[in-house]
């Protein structure tokens, strides 16, 4: 067979169903294999951009693997912004790119090696790519396929996993091989210091049986480790609150009794006046960056013990004037096994401090009363409060950059079984439409809902036909404020309003967006009044086709609340009343942010 069938096989093996592909000269022969191999197939989309995000999707959510194959020069470079996406989320792909041949490249023959192009579309892409994988390699030579291949799986799935990238020149992908006589990847024996990490549960228990006022975060980790079982036994131990980042907010059911909210810059007030007023915060997977933190990180749970476990200890290493009281270097399903083990008797009972977090919850809601009484376009809150109401258990959300994805994550009420979700980390415009199309095939074809805004929707709108070609049921959910929302309140709060680049007057112009459904055949539904919402949303939900909703919000909606840079995370704008502020707050509040900046 030749090294295409190879792979091909090798993919089926490691059950890989699916490829997202856009073919080209450089990748042809690897995807004329796909004409010789059973059990596999392969999605055709518009972008390669669309194809990474795709992939970075249907891994997510999917058990196995995810694969991308296309060709060299523009087609490699295009993936670069999706295998971001999966490289700052650690979610596991594998992206196979076409190259020329071994002898038209930069150094195959004498006086070449600085020439900055031989074969046509030559890119150099493994070099680019190194910052933003486990592992970018390209093939030397045919022989080695079996190990490069093997050797990427591992990396891509084990540790922390991420992104890999293999490149094929053109001229290997049709050589003949033996596969009987290839060489193999032999993975590294898993090393786990359980003397130390049974150490470091003692410490945690100690800690805890200490405490008047803990605090569990919650981050995209333990969705990472699959540990979301294992959170829930541990809990029905502890009478402790439990805060998410953005990438754990659907680790647990927003009824659950210990679940209080969303931590951070966009949190809720409850969460954050519960972490800034604990006297030990448990971090489980969360890199507890900025968004988390806020700006000045020496003000976050600044009187709390925080423990942090983390599988990657760079994350642990970091200084930024946060200071942890435990650093525990581990996989969190290994950390779990451990303290089933070891602490069978792990129990906190101490209601007061839950009810009064339960109690600031109530207090102080995200979606209000007074939103639904808005008469003209809708409120942003009350919309996905709504479509929340709607979704049953299966459904999965995928939210865009901007004003939307905060939306939906301060006040998408999450149902047990229900997966929301963004490109966290990476967070790029453009990505949760080709993510739903990913996350439509590995789900199989089950309720994705897409939601975008007016600006983002635009990145990658040429990926209508690939769901139209696929039959996909995708409700794509445009929330259309007509310009950059997110960018125009920060231009309101820093720049003295000057909406440059984030209006229809400075440039933002949007399409018609009913004519563009037509044109791809897809139902077009506008909701531009709460009425609306009553009267059409549950019909386009509920709808076995894909569908196109375009939700009117006002121009200078808001994100609220929101911290402002310097301020503790308690202290979110707008601005508490300074008497209500310091009823909460147990700790001694800080009431000069300037000393703080600068002493940071």
């Amino acid at each position: 067979m030749n090294l295409s069938d190879y792979v091909l096989k090798f993919l089926k093996q490691k059950k890989v169903k699916n490829v997202f592909l856009i073919t080209g000269g450089a990748i042809s022969f690897m995807i004329d294999s796909f004409s010789k191999a059973k059990g596999i197939k392969y999605t055709c989309v518009a972008h390669e951009q669309a194809a990474a995000m795709m992939a970075d999707s249907y891994s997510r959510l999917g058990p196995n693997l995810s694969c991308t194959m296309v060709t060299s020069g523009p087609g490699a470079t295009n993936l670069i912004t999706g295998i971001a996406c999966s490289w700052f989320d650690s979610i596991p792909a594998m992206h196979i790119t076409g190259q020329v041949n071994s002898y038209e490249m930069q150094g195959a023959q004498k006086g070449t090696k600085k020439t900055r192009q031989i074969g046509f579309q030559e890119t150099d892409i493994v070099s680019i790519t190194k910052p933003i994988t486990k592992f970018s390699y390209q093939l030397k030579n045919p022989n080695e396929i079996r190990y490069i291949l093997e050797k990427a799986c591992y990396l891509a799935q084990n540790g922390r996993p991420g992104p890999v990238l293999i490149d094929v020149p053109m001229n290997f992908q049709k050589t003949e091989i033996k596969e009987h006589e290839l060489k193999r990847f032999k993975a590294p024996k898993k090393n786990i210091n359980k003397d130390l990490l049974k150490k470091n549960i003692k410490k945690i228990h100690s800690a805890l049986k200490n405490s008047s006022k803990p605090v569990i975060l919650l981050g995209g980790g333990v969705k990472i480790a699959k540990v979301e079982n294992n959170i829930h036994k541990f809990l029905k131990k502890l009478d402790v609150p439990v805060v998410t980042t953005w990438s754990g907010v659907d680790i647990l059911d927003h009824d659950n009794k210990n679940y209080i909210g969303n931590v951070g810059v966009y949190g809720s007030r409850a969460a954050n006046f519960a972490v800034q007023n604990s006297d030990l915060l448990l971090c489980l997977g969360s890199r507890l960056d900025t968004r988390i933190t806020g700006g000045v990180p020496s003000s976050f749970a600044r009187k709390a013990k925080i423990i942090s476990v983390d599988i990657d200890k760079h994350e642990l290493s970091k200084k930024r004037g946060l200071k942890l009281f435990l650093k525990i270097n581990s996989n969190l399903s290994d950390f779990f096994y451990m303290i089933n083990k070891e602490n069978k008797k792990f129990e906190y009972k101490n209601s007061t401090w839950l009810n009064k977090c339960v109690n600031w919850k109530k207090k102080y809601p995200i979606v209000k009363d007074e939103y639904y009484s808005q008469k003209k376009y809708v409120n942003p809150y009350v919309f996905i409060n709504e479509l929340s109401k709607i979704l049953d258990k299966k459904s999965v959300v995928i939210a865009d950059d901007g004003g939307h994805l905060t939306w939906t994550i301060q006040s998408f009420k999450v149902k047990k079984g229900q997966k929301v979700f963004s490109a966290f980390g990476n967070s790029p415009m453009g990505y949760a439409f080709p993510a739903s199309i990913g996350a439509s095939i590995v789900n199989n074809k089950g309720k994705i809902i897409c939601i975008d805004g007016d600006g983002s929707i635009q990145m990658n709108i040429q990926e209508l036909q690939t769901i139209v070609y696929n039959k996909l049921p995708i409700k794509i959910i445009v929330m259309n404020n007509n310009g950059y929302g997110i960018i125009k309140q920060f231009q309101d709060l820093y720049l003295d309003k000057r909406h440059e680049a984030t209006t229809a007057k400075t440039g933002v112009v949007n399409p018609d967006f009913k004519k563009i459904s037509k044109a791809y055949g897809i139902n077009y539904t506008l909701i531009s009044n709460h009425e609306d919402i009553k009267k059409n949303l549950s019909k386009s939900i509920k709808s076995n086709k894909a569908e196109f909703i375009e939700v009117l919000l006002k121009p200078d909606q808001k994100i609220i609340p929101k911290l402002q840079f310097g301020n503790p995370i308690e202290d979110l704008s707008p601005l508490l009343s300074r008497v209500e502020f310091n009823e909460n707050m147990s700790i001694q509040t800080i009431q000069n942010n300037k000393k703080i900046l600068e002493a940071n």
